[in-house]
């Protein structure tokens, strides 16, 4: 599959006229973009940058609209220099057509013309898509044919780079395990740092991404449901208001909800290793699994009650054009006076009167291990333990300065399933509620 630079922007400005470099904030890098070329580049290594040096780069305004109806401001070209800062990415840009103002029926001629979801055509971001930059440029020459002279069939401005791949990914693999010992022996040789914590997750697919329900994408790089946020909260908190009543913080209403099923920005942990290994081996038996471990800093750990955690929590409460509107670029007190920002301050003093407009930008785009309340049988079962994700924020295949990432991969499933049950792991004691205990006592029997 072809891919191509799709630059976005809202400012007009940073699209019209004579543009030789661009910039886009950090967070909104690699969105919509398939999930595993973003992991790919997140490292912005030579070769991540000569990638994506080598691709047909579209340079457009989101969707606007006036008097005469729908437009974007469209040009097309390449990038080099790409430079990455604190909290920006810096590139320049090199103008080969210039489409100017393009016309459009409606939103959706748009949206198909870059093969682009409903969200993504107002939105400020840098995405690399899969799709023929060439069949975009023929659509285009359709809309504006006095510059068909301009797009000749055949002629790749880029030739010299067509088979520039991205790089591999860096996951950090200890190595395979095949039984409960092995496993065993991998786990303790990867146990240093006395300042630390450790937690586990485990994937029955090695494949799997380590991401929240909530910000999983689809092959193509659009969103499942991130979009719709809010929304999903509040549909379930009004179909069930009294199942919520006991819940103090929103960081408590998320932990019930990602209990239940509904997609959050939460990632579930567990303080067991064991616990860890039986869910990479639970589920697709032809797939190696996977154990990941997580060794925490053990300063930067919170609790339910933290502001941190109420700060980021809250961002549930936002829309989605609320959160698109969010500038982690300003100074402290001009982010605290954004509209955006009020709103979050609002859902945050619903939960804490006292709290201050103090919220720090940096804070706000984080991703913090967050000890929840054991308040149900399985977060007790579970050892259970959170990583919340903040705003416009992803957890990059090696970890972050306080969030180291190893990986152990899994096979012999089910012998490792049987060693498991002979030491009391188990979906009895894993999921301790009466269906699940009666379902594994079904298997048992088939067994015997």
């Amino acid at each position: 599959m072809e891919n191509f630079n799709y630059i976005s922007f809202y400012n007009i400005s940073k699209v019209d006229g004579n543009i030789d470099s661009i910039s886009m904030e950090l967070g909104r890098m690699f969105e919509y973009t398939p999930p595993d070329i973003e992991k790919r580049l997140q490292n912005y290594s030579d070769i991540a940058k000569d990638f994506l040096e080598s691709l047909p780069t579209f340079l457009c305004t989101e969707i606007q609209r006036d008097d005469d109806g729908y437009y974007s401001i469209i040009k097309y070209g390449k990038i080099n220099n790409i430079i990455k800062k604190n909290s920006e990415v810096e590139a320049n840009f090199q103008t080969e057509i210039d489409f100017g103002k393009v016309k459009f029926d409606d939103p959706k001629s748009a949206k198909d013309l870059f093969y682009l979801d409903r969200f993504q055509i107002s939105r400020t971001h840098w995405a690399v898509r899969e799709g023929d930059a060439q069949e975009i440029l023929k659509n285009l020459v359709k809309l504006k044919p006095d510059l068909s002279k301009f797009v000749i069939p055949g002629n790749n401005f880029l030739q010299d780079k067509k088979d520039i791949q991205p790089p591999p990914r860096e996951k950090n693999i200890l190595g395979l395990a095949d039984s409960v010992e092995s496993f065993l022996k991998l786990l303790y040789q990867s146990r240093t740092g006395e300042e630390k914590e450790f937690f586990f997750r485990g994937h029955s697919d090695s494949s799997y991404e380590l991401t929240p329900s909530l910000l999983r994408k689809w092959s193509n790089g659009n969103w499942q449901f991130m979009p719709n946020e809010d929304r999903l909260c509040k549909e379930l908190l009004i179909s069930h208001y009294d199942e919520f009543q006991s819940d103090q913080y929103c960081f408590d209403r998320l932990v019930r909800m990602q209990h239940y099923g509904l997609p959050t920005r939460l990632l579930d942990l567990s303080g067991n290793p064991l616990v860890a290994l039986f869910f990479a081996c639970s589920g697709n038996e032809e797939k190696n699994g996977e154990v990941i471990i997580f060794n925490i800093i053990a300063d930067t750990i919170k609790y339910y009650d933290s502001d941190t955690v109420s700060c980021l929590s809250n961002i549930s409460n936002l829309n989605f054009n609320q959160k698109n509107s969010i500038n982690l670029n300003l100074d402290t007190d001009d982010f605290n006076k954004s509209d955006s920002i009020r709103k979050l301050l609002h859902h945050i003093r619903s939960e804490k009167g006292f709290f201050e407009d103090r919220i720090i930008p940096k804070d706000l785009s984080s991703i913090i291990c967050v000890k929840a309340k054991r308040n149900n049988t399985r977060i007790k079962s579970q050892s259970g333990a959170f990583l919340l994700f903040g705003h416009e924020v992803e957890l990059p295949d090696h970890g972050q300065y306080n969030i180291g990432v190893s990986r152990i991969t899994i096979t012999n499933k089910e012998n490792i399933i049987r060693q498991l049950n002979s030491i009391n792991i188990n979906s009895t004691t894993v999921y301790p509620s009466i269906d699940q205990t009666a379902m594994h006592l079904r298997e048992q029997i088939k067994l015997c």
